[in-house]
């Protein structure tokens, strides 16, 4: 269920193969995250209270969850 103060996306994980594509996804969540000034969490999918990866706005980083 999509709500509106959220920004919803899916993200192919076989796409992420190697350093330099997680480089890429870790720079969108620090970018996306400083932007609308709010932490960005990535959870599988059916388990959005369950996050496993995400930019934590306090730490100003990614972290594991």
């Amino acid at each position: 269920m999509y709500q509106t103060e959220s920004i919803d996306f899916d993200v192919d994980l076989r796409e992420l193969q190697g350093q330099e594509r997680l480089d890429v996804l870790v720079d969108f969540f620090c970018l996306l995250g400083r932007r609308v000034g709010r932490s960005v969490l990535m959870s599988a999918e059916g388990s959005p209270d369950h996050p496993d990866l995400g930019f934590d706005i306090d730490a100003d980083r990614v972290i594991l969850m």
